[in-house]
């Protein structure tokens, strides 16, 4: 990701161009980018643990 590029429009034509980019990108990038994202916004664990799984149990009458 470029940081020095800076882009100025309305909502919509910047949306177009994210569309436009995403378009462009490979499988594999966009999960690198979904992976950081993950670490960002919920720490390391987030990408390297488990899914937690939480068992129920009822009684059956």
């Amino acid at each position: 990701m470029d940081r020095r590029a800076v882009s100025i429009g309305t909502s919509k034509e910047l949306e177009k161009e994210d569309i436009l980019i995403l378009e462009q990108t490979s499988a594999s990038e966009k999960f690198r980018a979904i992976t950081y994202l993950r670490e960002c916004f919920y720490g390391p664990e987030a990408t390297t643990g488990r899914l937690q799984r939480i068992y129920t149990v009822f009684k059956r009458s």
